[in-house]
């Protein structure tokens, strides 16, 4: 059954749009501050030469790097100012969450309100900082050796200062890109951080779609291919429309209070409790440990030998763990299964919510208050997670197959991406609905006010 917010949207004339001035002014900005972090991804690190990067970078494909480089719309390809995009930001994120979760003083503060969130978020920043600086001496350093083996250096003057001003560089970037998505938060249509992760990826559609259909031209692709994979793509993209949208809603009871009439009327509510909990993190989380080998392998080149220890190791699971080996999906599919537990855990305190429940006076008709309703969440969510977590496995799964059975390279159209793109896409749909529906009441509330005076 739709809810009253659905019923109210789907009556939302697009007519309202352009006396929306307001709304007008926030799109055109957010779409203002996209096109500057477009511009940003082709500014390089001062001292790099792009033209020999993006040869090596050509031979290290496959690994995690194409995953973060997706999410930077190019900029690590490019070794831009952005090269890390936000990733710093979102790790520090989820290390803030887990640590609210498991630590008691950070637990006091999330539970602090607004005073508290802002401690967090200050936490966030400075972990994000440290992080990007971190990773940023780390790809200094790595480009420094980048190609050395053969023969092309990617870095024009070696040295400390080198990767002094590359970590700067790199830090600034970063924050600007912080700030960025707070004003596309704040003034523009809201979820600036999740937006800037989606342009990076809409970013490389162009890139994905003049390679299918070079590709089809050249015969290496079939037509049957070409038809295959675009069908596939809308089949991803209509499941992940359906079940991010899916919910379990249980009904709240609270107490028979008294009205202004003196008569007694029982308030009713809905806790909905989303099938997927987790997001994207379960994905995100399980493809890095998988890819890490690989990247760590392509970064050392011929310094690893196979005769050693190590590079037997390394060079075994690059076998192993390559895109659609069994054993790789297999460790896929399990990876995104725990995080997906283990996220929805972190995410949601059944205990927390039982108790806040107890404090409104509020109750699930059938189960008692307190521990018993406890108990009830958490079996409801446990249940709900097992579909949630089949869900993500399966759209993350068949992209990574379809990878290793045609060749293409589908990294945008993975499932970790596709998963960002339409739930930022659904959220964003959802904020404009949302500036609409305020502005037509703005305006029957205007109405009334004068049809008042007239009166």
């Amino acid at each position: 059954m739709a809810s009253r917010a659905d019923n109210i949207a789907s009556n939302l004339s697009l007519a309202n749009f352009t006396k929306a001035t307001e709304l007008k002014k926030r799109i055109w900005f957010t779409v203002g501050a996209l096109i500057v972090f477009r511009f940003l991804s082709f500014v390089p690190l001062p001292g790099v030469n792009p033209l020999i990067l993006e040869t090596l970078y050509s031979k290290t494909q496959g690994g995690i790097l194409d995953l973060f480089n997706t999410f930077s719309g190019g900029g690590l390809q490019r070794m831009s100012l952005i090269a890390l995009g936000v990733m710093p930001y979102i790790t520090a994120s989820i290390v803030v969450q887990l640590a609210a979760s498991l630590h008691p003083a950070l637990a006091s503060l999330k539970k602090e309100g607004e005073s508290g969130r802002k401690k967090l978020n200050q936490y966030t920043r400075y972990g994000a900082v440290l992080l990007t600086a971190v990773q940023g001496w780390f790809v200094a350093s790595g480009l420094e050796a980048y190609g050395a083996s053969s023969g092309l250096q990617a870095v024009v003057d070696p040295g400390i200062m080198f990767r002094v001003g590359a970590v700067i560089s790199l830090i600034g970037g970063t924050m600007f890109l912080l700030w960025l998505g707070e004003q596309i938060t704040s003034r523009g249509i809201g979820n600036g951080t999740s937006l800037i992760i989606m342009a990076g990826i809409v970013a490389q559609m162009p890139t994905f779609i003049a390679n299918l259909f070079t590709g089809g031209r050249a015969g290496s692709i079939s037509a049957v291919t070409i038809v295959g994979l675009i069908a596939l793509l809308v089949a991803l993209i209509l499941v992940i429309c359906f079940m991010e949208r899916a919910t379990r809603r249980l009904l709240i009871q609270y107490p028979k209070r008294a009205t202004q009439h003196g008569m007694m009327q029982a308030d009713r509510s809905h806790l909905p409790l989303k099938l997927n909990t987790a997001g994207v993190i379960p994905p995100i989380f399980a493809s890095s440990l998988l890819l890490l080998p690989l990247t760590i392998s392509q970064f050392a080149g011929n310094s690893v030998s196979p005769e050693s220890t190590a590079g037997a190791i390394i060079i075994t699971l690059n076998q192993y763990l390559a895109h659609g080996k069994p054993l790789y999906m297999a460790l896929y599919a399990a990876g995104i299964i725990f995080f997906a537990f283990f996220y929805t855990a972190v995410v949601f305190n059944p205990e927390e919510t039982a108790e806040n429940l107890k404090k409104n006076g509020g109750f699930i008709p059938g189960i008692r208050p307190g521990k018993n309703t406890a108990t009830y969440l958490d079996h409801v969510l446990t249940r709900i997670t097992v579909l949630g977590a089949a869900y993500i496995t399966i759209v993350c799964v068949i992209p990574e197959w379809v990878i290793a059975q045609t060749g293409v390279h589908l990294f945008f159209a993975g499932g970790t991406s596709l998963l960002i793109v339409v739930n930022v896409t659904v959220d964003t749909i959802t904020q404009i609905q949302s500036h609409l529906l305020a502005h037509q009441y703005g305006d029957l509330i205007k109405k009334a006010k004068l049809k008042g005076r007239l009166r």
